[in-house]
């Protein structure tokens, strides 16, 4: 049986997600400083963020699976102990491709806040898992949110490089922080570590429902990346014209986004995470529509970019809970899945930002963002098979609910699909 984590663990993961996720964006105000500091052109140092992105995705794909085979107690504080390390070497970069090496190692690390939600979900009590990952999400999204403001101000007085330093000894910290207060049970496995890599692409093809959360979650974040870069290109040109800083500012919308989410995570235990997507989705193209008729009142837009982070932010935490649902023994495999595919959709809408708003222009662009939130809104209706939340009959001997309905059924340890040897009625937990 797995053991709920100790008082305070979960504000703990929290406040380590959105720690470690800040690390990704914290040097971004100052990368022209950088660049004068070590002699290279500001192209080669706006690469940073590259590196950092690229090695995150690493660490989904190849870390987070760690979380099916080793103790929270030991891997939260391996990894931070692993980002000191990384943000130490950049501190003390003597030229661009040591930044951009320890960046990637950075990026990697710093997929330490998709574990944190991985374990909070997977020792949540029973009827409060998607409350526990909505908690971590939180943090991980005002981690985010506050990096560059954070980032640039620490700059600003202690310099880039003694930054760098704050930020390592603030993981190590971290480290400590989670060696004493995680959970030291091991999960149950049936499999090492190379045998669940390989076993990572047939989830897809196991899990409908998986599918389903991929396909959808890509559209929003798609859309949500689309519209933020989008935005930030529209206002530096004419007619606004305005600096980074009163660009930056409008981030602060998306604060809205870190009220929503304890409720939404309340909500979806109690009710069902497909009808707080929808819901979710709706409010997101609702702020999108706003956005969509134009940028020339500051109230609206900024209005606009809450509703579209606070729909976004409420989708995305119950999605992910009903991802570590599908089965709590393999959760970290599950969320690798979802976190690799989702940054990679996620990417093209930041990719394809720029070459849309010059063809047709930010109302085109707001346009093309509330279409793909309304059709990720139209997949998670018209999804089936995680809609139907049948539990079979294994897990009602094992006792399981029949009587629970749809995604309140999908969302319960041992329900359809959440293991896929059906053991004899053994629950995903293995008891």
């Amino acid at each position: 049986m797995t053991r709920p984590l100790p008082r305070g663990g979960t504000l703990l993961l929290a406040g380590l997600a959105g720690a470690a996720i800040a690390d990704n964006y914290a040097l971004q105000p100052a990368l022209a400083e950088v660049a004068a500091d070590l002699g290279v052109p500001l192209s080669v140092i706006g690469l940073v963020p590259t590196a950092a992105l690229a090695g995150c995705v690493a660490g989904f794909a190849l870390l987070l699976p760690l979380a099916d085979h080793l103790a929270p107690a030991r891997l939260i504080p391996a990894q931070l102990i692993a980002l000191a390390a990384a943000l130490t070497v950049a501190a003390a970069a003597p030229g661009a491709p040591v930044l951009l090496a320890a960046y990637l190692l950075i990026g990697a690390a710093a997929s330490v806040a998709a574990h944190a939600g991985t374990i909070a979900g997977r020792h949540a009590p029973p009827g409060r898992r998607a409350a526990a990952v909505a908690t971590v999400a939180a943090g991980l999204s005002a981690g985010i949110l506050l990096s560059r403001l954070t980032g640039g101000a620490l700059a600003d007085i202690l310099g880039w490089r003694r930054m760098l330093l704050a930020s390592a000894a603030l993981a190590l910290l971290g480290a400590v922080a989670a060696a004493a207060l995680l959970p030291r049970q091991r999960p149950r496995t049936d499999r090492g570590y190379r045998r669940t890599l390989a076993a990572l692409p047939p989830l897809l093809r196991r899990h409908p429902p998986l599918r389903h959360a991929v396909a959808a979650g890509g559209l929003w974040y798609f859309a949500f990346n689309l519209v933020w870069v989008a935005l930030a290109l529209a206002l530096a040109q004419p007619p606004y014209s305005l600096g980074p800083t009163a660009i930056g500012l409008y981030g602060l919308a998306g604060l809205l986004g870190l009220a929503v989410l304890p409720v939404t995570g309340r909500l979806a235990d109690r009710h069902a995470p497909r009808a707080v997507i929808i819901a979710g989705l709706l409010a997101a193209a609702c702020g999108t529509a706003l956005l969509a008729t134009g940028l020339n009142a500051p109230p609206v837009t900024a209005a606009g970019l809450a509703l579209c982070d606070a729909g976004c932010f409420a989708a995305q935490a119950a999605n992910q809970s009903r991802v570590i649902a599908l089965d709590p023994r393999r959760s970290g495999s599950l969320n690798s899945v979802y976190l690799v595919l989702y940054f990679m959709i996620g990417a093209v809408g930041t990719a394809v930002a720029a070459p849309l708003l010059a063809a047709v222009g930010w109302r085109g662009t707001a346009l093309t963002a509330l279409a793909a939130l309304l059709a990720a809104a139209l997949l998670t209706r018209t999804s089936r098979a995680d809609a139907a939340g049948r539990v079979p009959l294994p897990a009602r001997r094992a006792g399981g609910c029949p009587a629970l309905d749809g995604d309140r059924a999908a969302a319960a340890p041992g329900t359809a699909g959440s293991h896929p040897g059906g053991d004899s009625g053994r629950r995903p937990d293995g008891s």
